[in-house]
């Protein structure tokens, strides 16, 4: 293998684990409205508690709230990437909508995550393991684009024939049968595109 290879399939692995962590916002929410801790006082007793204090009682939705950031700035990567689309149109021959794989990913992975014991160190470890292990297995099995969240922002999935091959498009727009599209190849199963 190439270094080019190496660096195209580098590319492509790291455009997928992009988009499972986008696929991950809605949980690592959850996790800051479970766990922030902030004291609320209106006593003319009260006073600061200190940031050391502050910052030891919500580590978890601080790790949270930078992992929101991360993931945001994925998502306009990923969306940066589908509006510079490079291709030649190409006209769809068959589609088939794939958006109802959104629900399995959310139904089967974030809700049962969010019910972790977060109080516990072990079980926080747990549950980064579990989702570092979920993220190897969607990108090397191929389910990364069955993505909770771009479903929220709109867009959809959809399989299509495109000159005698099947291809799975994540895209903002509804397609039909005899659309033209332009695309950006994520790797050689899945493209991200729009009407031409």
């Amino acid at each position: 293998m190439s270094d080019l290879d190496r660096q195209v399939q580098f590319r492509q692995s790291l455009m997928k684990f992009e988009l499972y962590l986008i696929s991950l916002w809605l949980l690592f929410v959850l996790m800051i409205v479970v766990k922030i801790d902030f004291p609320v006082c209106f006593d003319s007793n009260c006073h600061y508690i200190g940031t050391l204090k502050l910052i030891s009682t919500n580590a978890l939705p601080a790790i949270s709230i930078a992992m929101v950031i991360v993931i945001a700035i994925c998502y306009f990567r990923f969306r940066y990437r589908t509006k510079s689309n490079v291709s030649l149109p190409v006209q769809v021959k068959k589609v088939e909508d794939l958006s109802y794989e959104h629900l399995t990913f959310l139904t089967t992975y974030i809700v049962p995550l969010i019910c972790f014991n977060l109080d516990n160190v072990r079980y926080v470890i747990a549950l980064f393991t579990l989702l570092v292990v979920i993220g190897q297995i969607y990108v090397k099995t191929d389910k990364f684009y069955a993505n909770p969240t771009l479903a929220i922002l709109g867009f959809r999935l959809y399989k299509l024939e495109v000159d005698g091959i099947s291809k799975v498009l994540i895209t903002t727009q509804r397609i039909t049968e005899s659309d033209k599209i332009v695309f950006t190849v994520i790797d050689e199963k899945f493209i991200s595109g729009r009407k031409a």
